[in-house]
């Protein structure tokens, strides 16, 4: 797997959630080896979401304004 920020090298790593609940929690996530990225099932969940809703944004037509014409 390549890093989508450098193209660098991911590697499978133990990561632990200290801030967002009471107990840590440990899952798998992708990390990259050369500038630090991290991936979890979480985070490509949200990007997943993100780029749908990008697409569907992007096949609407956006309604202009229209202008008036000035003589």
């Amino acid at each position: 797997m390549h890093c989508t920020r450098c193209d660098g090298l991911m590697v499978t790593d133990s990561l632990i959630d200290l801030r967002e609940s009471s107990i840590p929690m440990w899952m798998k996530g992708w990390r990259c080896v050369s500038c630090g990225n991290i991936v979890d099932p979480l985070i490509q969940h949200h990007r997943m979401i993100q780029q749908a809703g990008a697409v569907r944004l992007l096949k609407t037509e956006s309604v202009l304004p229209a202008l008036r014409h000035v003589a």
